[in-house]
């Protein structure tokens, strides 16, 4: 007698299914990297004529990632407050990106392609080119300082008019900020537009047709209707944010140069675990926080 799947048993099969791929690599590539990280993080590695021996430092590592170098605390900080204003400021845009995308008019496929040509442009090909030299996104000296001085003029203009216009000292800062980092926001907000925008499409057009009947304005539709069918995916694109502005951060580079550079590997692996430790407590920080608000259609 052949045993009927519930529903519940089904989705569950369908989403091992859908994780395989990843759970089969973790196991056959990243677990013991894994294990050997966490050795290293404890260990002193010491190079002999016959090759090399781990020494048991015990928590000396730890201790000198936080009390002794005197660069990773400060770059770590830094990058969680980088962190802390680029992800609203990449939501937003990606959302609002995503809603003016959604609408039909002409020439919106080629619109969706120009939006998502910043992370075609970040991609590791063209930022390794660019970095040996190959290509030139910026042009000569002369040229960079005058766009440095062009920033710094419209940023002065910006703070001015916003203190006129009687707003907050913490807000204009934050706005500065923003327009400051404009690049930055959109070179990063390819994949999460594309996540809204698939949000989008999904909700309902019969829930819109509803409110159009009942005389609802557009305001309404968006904070009744829009935003809570596609708040799953905000959580998802909060979280995909952390985590890809922590990918390629400062505090990867200063961990890489300590391994490879200075030769400390134990100091090195001591530096990651306590980086990927910072990086799951605000995860689960913001997650739970976060999910509380998160509105699930049944």
């Amino acid at each position: 007698m052949k045993m009927r799947l519930t529903l519940t048993r089904k989705r569950s099969l369908l989403g091992l299914l859908f994780i395989s791929p990843w759970l089969i690599g973790f196991l056959l590539l990243f677990l013991k990297p894994l294990i050997e990280s966490i050795r290293y993080s404890f260990n002193k590695l010491v190079i002999d004529p016959t090759g090399f021996k781990l020494e048991s430092v015990g928590w000396s590592n730890f201790h000198n990632a936080l009390f002794v170098d005197p660069n990773f605390n400060r770059i770590l900080t830094e990058s969680v407050l980088d962190m802390l204003i680029n992800v609203p400021l990449i939501l937003f845009f990606s959302l609002f990106s995503a809603v003016l995308l959604n609408q039909k008019f002409r020439g919106r496929a080629m619109a969706r392609a120009i939006f998502f040509l910043p992370v075609i442009l970040a991609s590791g090909a063209i930022s390794a080119a660019e970095s040996a030299g190959l290509i030139n996104l910026v042009g000569n000296a002369a040229v960079a300082e005058d766009m440095a001085r062009t920033a710094q003029f419209n940023g002065a203009a910006i703070v001015d008019l916003l203190v006129h216009a009687g707003f907050p000292i913490s807000i204009t800062d934050y706005i500065v900020e923003a327009v400051m980092r404009i690049y930055e926001i959109v070179r990063s907000s390819g994949v999460q537009i594309l996540i809204f925008l698939a949000a989008l499409q999904s909700v309902p057009t019969s829930m819109y047709e509803v409110a159009k009947m009942e005389g609802a304005t557009g305001y309404e539709t968006f904070w009744k209707i829009t935003f809570p069918m596609v708040s799953p995916l905000i959580l998802t694109n909060i979280i995909y944010t952390i985590i890809d502005s922590f990918a390629d951060s400062p505090v990867t580079q200063i961990i890489k140069e300590t391994a490879f550079t200075s030769q400390n590997f134990g100091l090195s692996a001591a530096m990651s675990w306590l980086y990927t430790l910072a990086v799951s407590i605000m995860l689960l920080l913001i997650g739970v926080a976060i999910s509380r608000k998160v509105f699930y259609q049944n």
